[in-house]
Formats: C-alpha cells, sequence, structure tokens
C-alpha cells in the first residue's frame, strides 16, 4: 500500500526539482502519482512546482473528478489519466517544458537515433505528437498512438510528458531527453553529428534488452526496420507536421552482419537459386547459338 503523505513528499520534491532545472517556469507543468485503483494525487493549477506544499495536492479520480484538496487540480490531468488507463504499470506522470526537448517540440524537428549510448538504452525512438489546445480530452487523446511504445513523448508546440513506476522514474525520462536535446544542439553548432554504426546501435539494443528495458525495435514486428532511421514513429510525422529540417537523416545503413553459419548458409541458398535459373534458361535452348546469346 502506498503511503499519501510520502507520495505527495515525492511529488514536491520532483516539482523542485523541475522547477530549479528552469524545466517548469511560473506555474508550468503538472504531476500525477497512482495512490489506488481510483485515486491519483495531482499538482494544482496556478501554483509553482517549485514551491509546493503537501496540502497544495489534491486528489482526483480516474474520470478526472477531484475528490479532496482545497486548491483545484491542473486542467491537464485528463492526459496523465489516458497514460494511466493504457500502462497499468505506470504510477505517476510528469508534464513539463524542457527547453531543449521544447524547442524540437516547437520545430516538430525528429530526434536524431543512433547518436549517444545513453539515449539509447534509456529512450530509443521519441515520437512528436500532433497539436491540441492543452487541458481538453482531444488533447489528452494525442499521446495514444505512442503511449505503449514508449515513456517519454513529446508534446507539439507545447514541451513533454514522461511516466514511470515512480515519480523519479517518470521524471528521469525527460531528464535525460532535455540534456542529449542540448547536446545536439551544441554538436549542430560545431557542424554535424556522427552516427553509431548500425552494428554498434545494434549492440547497444542488445544490452537494453538484457537489462530489462523494451524496445519496439526488438520486437518482431519492427525487426527489418532501420534502427537509425526513426522508423517507429515515421508513420505519424505528416499529420503531426514533423519533418527533418535541422539534422540530416542517418546514412543508410546495411544489415548487421550474420554470423558464418548464417551466411554460409544464405550463399548457399544464393548458389541453388542461381544454378535452378541457369537450368531453367538452357531446357528452353536447344542449339550451341542461343548458348551464346
Amino acid at each position: 500500500m502506498i503511503n499519501i503523505h510520502q507520495a505527495k513528499k515525492e511529488i514536491i520534491e520532483i516539482g523542485d526539482r523541475i522547477y530549479k532545472k528552469g524545466f517548469a517556469a511560473a506555474n508550468d507543468g503538472n504531476i500525477t502519482y497512482r495512490v489506488g485503483p481510483n485515486e491519483v494525487l495531482c499538482t494544482p493549477t496556478m501554483h509553482s512546482k517549485g514551491f509546493l506544499k503537501p496540502e497544495d495536492i489534491c486528489t482526483i479520480d480516474m474520470t478526472g473528478k477531484q475528490t479532496a484538496g482545497v486548491k483545484k487540480r491542473s486542467s491537464e490531468a485528463l492526459l496523465h489519466l489516458e497514460i494511466m488507463k493504457a500502462r497499468p504499470d505506470v504510477k505517476s506522470v510528469v508534464h513539463c517544458h524542457p527547453p531543449h526537448a521544447t524547442a524540437f517540440a516547437i520545430a516538430r524537428e525528429p530526434i536524431p537515433q543512433c547518436v549517444l549510448p545513453e539515449v539509447e538504452v534509456f529512450l530509443g525512438d521519441v515520437p512528436i505528437t500532433k497539436y491540441e489546445t492543452p487541458g481538453g480530452q482531444a488533447f489528452a487523446e494525442t499521446i495514444m498512438p505512442f503511449v505503449q511504445k514508449t515513456n517519454v513523448i513529446i508534446l507539439a508546440n507545447h514541451g513533454t510528458v514522461s511516466y514511470g513506476e515512480t515519480v523519479e522514474r517518470a521524471y528521469w525520462w525527460t531528464e535525460i531527453l532535455d540534456a542529449y536535446c542540448r547536446m545536439l544542439l551544441l554538436a549542430k553548432q560545431l557542424g554535424n553529428i556522427q552516427y553509431l554504426s548500425r552494428e554498434k546501435s545494434q549492440e547497444l539494443l542488445d544490452l537494453k534488452q538484457k537489462w530489462g528495458f523494451s524496445d519496439p525495435r526488438l520486437t518482431k514486428e519492427y525487426e527489418n526496420c532501420d534502427i537509425c532511421a526513426n522508423d517507429i514513429f515515421r508513420e505519424t510525422w505528416k499529420t503531426a507536421g514533423v519533418e527533418r529540417k535541422a539534422f540530416e537523416a542517418p546514412p543508410a545503413m546495411p544489415p548487421v552482419a550474420k554470423s558464418a553459419s548464417e551466411s554460409s548458409q544464405s550463399e548457399d541458398q544464393l548458389v541453388a537459386a542461381i544454378t535452378e535459373r541457369v537450368l531453367q534458361s538452357l531446357a528452353g535452348c536447344s542449339t550451341p547459338d542461343c548458348w551464346r546469346d
């Protein structure tokens, strides 16, 4: 059973961190923590996340109705609840406006992959939603195409939302993402970015799987995708207005080299296919002249 007072303290701590890091100016951002089947702690609207007190945090049910607390709940709580409904493993959601990640949200620039090992392991492909006015159900539903395949989402022209089994873990993904976006922007000022090879990127995916982190690129559905080309969410780019403008696409990368036994088997299959084609051609040729042709 979750200790409500302790849960509120954790929300207050993360609120302080996002405020001090400049991720939530003035009264920006909101944090939720699910403490029961139909009970969610929620930060209040119009209140700085850097100066929260336990009595400021209200309680809502899974429909968004406020059930306790003096201060009114955040209007964007509906988005948090949609995530929790879709992902029963999620206990906490953090929304804020980290400047570097939000720059990508404003430009609607896809986040390059296969650049930084930590990002490959902890984040993977990061989607950008289509834009909707914050606060309503339509806004909440913008995350639905992505929520099962990632733990952090960029909200177009808005900010980020990340989620996990604790408040701190939910916050981690946003902090990692913003640090990475800052590195990308700094590297761009130096001229360009260098991508990891597909082979080295696959090694990172193998480590990710070994350490128990999920990634769509590890599933059968995406086994033939270009793991460095933002293939997981590319089909949503047009609807969201996402387009590469600042960062070029990574070079086309050949598949990871197969083992010797797999390569030998493939070569045998190729030789057999070529031999069959030659024999079929010869079968229709009865004179030496047509062989020469």
